[in-house]
């Protein structure tokens, strides 16, 4: 099964049984596509969000809402499964499950995603060349996203989840300045 770093171990744990659910079934790709949809959602109406954290709004009112925005429009793996966490008044969850299920479909898929950034844009072709070497490096089909911040003069700086390897010529004129400092004590 496979792990991931997961504040919320609640909504973890359903993510993994729809996971589960919709593998067997053949639509897992599918799910997580509706999951993203239904995270922007959230994301766009914070209002919508508060409402499915309120205490003091009944569980049958949350669940009455969420069906009435994606009933018909999201698989039924997916409306069971809202159902479900409404019964145990987990609706509040939903944002930190749909994340979860991302992370869990990545990694069934083989897939992780890289932040990579650069002093200036680089080519397709060059941007394709770093995501086959991180690639290969993490025995993983990297999925690489690009952010140009001139202000790291030159190199590049790969952030994977926590982890993060600044190549920067910034770092390094950092690094040598604190050399050269401690030097002279």
């Amino acid at each position: 099964m496979p792990q991931i770093k997961q504040n919320n171990p609640a909504a973890t744990a359903y993510a993994r049984s729809l996971l589960e659910l919709a593998t067997a079934k053949g639509h897992a790709e599918q799910i997580g596509a509706e999951l993203a949809d239904i995270r922007q959602v959230l994301l766009e109406n914070k209002a919508f969000g508060l409402f499915l954290q309120d205490p003091a709004i009944s569980n049958d009112a949350r669940l009455k809402a969420v069906k009435s925005i994606f009933g018909g429009r999201v698989h039924v793996l997916i409306s069971n499964t809202l159902g479900v966490m409404s019964r145990k008044g987990r609706l509040r969850d939903l944002g930190a499950m749909c994340d979860a299920y991302d992370d869990l479909l990545d990694q069934q898929l083989g897939k992780i995603e890289v932040d990579v950034t650069v002093a200036a844009r680089l080519s397709g072709e060059d941007l394709e060349q770093v995501r086959q070497r991180i690639s290969k490096a993490m025995n993983r089909d990297a999925v690489v996203h690009q952010y140009v911040d001139e202000s790291i003069i030159g190199g590049i700086i790969i952030k994977v989840r926590d982890q993060l390897i600044d190549g920067s010529v910034r770092k390094q004129l950092e690094t040598l300045k604190k050399k050269m400092l401690a030097s002279k004590r």
